[in-house]
């Protein structure tokens, strides 16, 4: 991402944007005939299909280059989908934001280090002759109370199609909760825009606390959707915040339309973009179904250096905004890619499941010109691979490779560092003999390759991929509720049922 000076300011936003010049897709229902598509208020909704990663030849190219993610969206809009008894569309399904959304075990980073890393294999379960892989990054949590002074802009989208409890009035409990949770050092703005832009508050300190709560509560939606001009006044409310060691953030929260002023991608991002190389970041959030943009709102947390996520309910707002808060508002690393270097003598082929839209040219992995992805404290980045071995890989199991993780620090214009990690073991010598979090992170993304209709998944059992899952959930309440959602889709896919779209 674009370079950042020593501070860095944080403006929170409410966004809703249309798709203006770039094409969304709507995906279709899967080819089986037990898919049926109904419509639904919700058919205003779109999707980008960024396609899917295919099998390589490690012999002909032995790396792999991604950057970081640490993105959840996906999975909570899918859940919410089936919640309703409806199929999420394909194209909504990204296998790594529900990979990431749970919680894995790491060691503490070295000392020196920010990263902690695990690669982890195992016989595949569901195809005979492959190998799954994890490999997974994770940084030293840090408690939510120590992170740097935050000063944030929330901008809110309070246009009449946010006139929904689930969106407008979850959108102010959200807030409130992460108004809550803030400390002593950090200042709140709030900024709305519908058919016209206006600054509700200006930069306040939390000491003013009940104002802020205040300003939030009193929030009313109706008019026309005007994002364009309140990114740029929440913008400058941002830039007053910049200063040295500072966190600077625009979160942007919102049912994701728009149809007053710039509405075109290529506009709203290069807005963005001018603003992240200033110092301040942007998260979005979303809230709501019927016309929610969720391509649209992904890029644009991409490119304003921040994170988007989609929230369904106030125990998902607690977990973004009090649980992970520290992770959510701090940037620990920038410009965080990931290259694994897999043993072509024992690796014959791979394919990376996921990251479609964050894979980065092999031969960019050091060019740091190259916008890559950011991680908090207490993030946790996780990729899961599907191999084919070699005869001696097969014969002789040994380690498959190592991964390089490129990096830069989250201030300032020093050079990125780089760090080489080794897998130690071989793969296991049973899937039952893994590690409970390999297990489970694969029952995670064999769930979404499902979902999305990847070709090698097409005749994968839900049962199979449910008794996985469940054998590994321990007393995690997300886990379990991946559980239920699995049942969900295969009682939905087993009968006559509708596809969001």
């Amino acid at each position: 991402m674009s370079a950042m000076r020593v501070t860095r300011s944080i403006a929170l936003v409410l966004l809703a944007a249309s798709c203006g010049n770039h094409k969304y897709y709507v995906a279709a229902a899967p080819s089986a005939p037990s898919y049926a598509i109904a419509e639904r208020a919700a058919s205003g909704d779109s999707f980008h299909d960024w396609g899917k990663n295919p099998w390589v030849d490690a012999s002909k190219d032995h790396l792999s280059t991604f950057a970081a993610d640490v993105d959840t969206a996906s999975y909570t809009l899918a859940r919410r989908m089936l919640g309703e008894g409806a199929l999420p569309p394909a194209a909504e399904v990204r296998v790594e934001e529900f990979v990431n959304y749970f919680r894995y075990a790491f060691p503490e980073p070295a000392p020196g280090s920010p990263f902690a890393v695990i690669m982890d294999a195992a016989p595949s379960p569901l195809l005979p002759d492959h190998t799954i892989l994890r490999v997974a990054v994770g940084t030293r949590t840090r408690p939510s109370d120590e992170h740097r002074p935050a000063h944030l802009v929330f901008l809110v989208d309070i246009s009449g199609s946010m006139n929904a409890p689930d969106r407008l009035p979850l959108a102010k409990q959200s807030l409130k909760i992460l108004t809550n949770n803030l400390g002593a050092s950090d200042t709140v703005a709030l900024v709305t825009y519908a058919g016209a832009t206006r600054v509700v508050l200006p930069p306040t300190g939390i000491a003013h606390r009940r104002d802020i709560l205040a300003a939030i509560d009193a929030l009313d939606a109706g008019g026309s959707t005007a994002m364009a001009s309140g990114l740029d006044l929440a913008y400058e409310q941002a830039m007053r915040g910049v200063a040295p060691g500072v966190t600077s953030r625009v979160i942007v929260c919102t049912d994701g339309d728009t149809n007053v002023g710039p509405t075109s991608q290529d506009e709203l991002l290069r807005i963005i973009a001018s603003r992240a190389a200033a110092g301040v970041t942007l998260s979005t959030v979303g809230f709501g179904m019927g016309n929610y943009k969720d391509a649209l709102m992904e890029q644009l947390a991409d490119k304003g250096n921040g994170n988007n996520f989609y929230i369904d309910s106030l125990a998902a707002a607690k977990k973004v905004f009090q649980d992970q808060l520290g992770a959510n508002l701090e940037v620990l690393a920038r410009d965080v890619k990931l290259q694994v270097d897999f043993d072509p003598a024992i690796v014959a082929r791979y394919r990376l499941v996921g990251y479609e839209n964050r894979t980065i040219a092999d031969d960019q992995f050091r060019n740091d010109r190259v916008d890559a992805g950011e991680v908090g404290p207490g993030h946790q980045v996780t990729a899961m691979y599907e191999l084919e071995l070699t005869p001696a890989g097969k014969l002789a199991p040994a380690p498959l490779g190592a991964v390089r993780i490129r990096y830069k620090a989250p201030d300032g214009d020093a050079p990125a560092s780089e760090r080489a990690f080794a897998m130690a073991a071989p793969p296991a010598a049973t899937f039952a003999a893994a590690t409970p979090d390999l297990r489970f992170a694969f029952a995670v993304s064999a769930f979404a390759d499902v979902l999305r209709g990847q070709d090698d998944a097409t005749h994968w059992s839900l049962d199979a991929i449910e008794q996985v899952a469940r054998a590994t959930t321990g007393d995690d309440a997300d886990r379990r509720e991946l559980v239920s959602l699995i049942d969900k889709a295969r009682l939905l896919r087993g009968a006559p049922a509708q596809v969001a779209r």
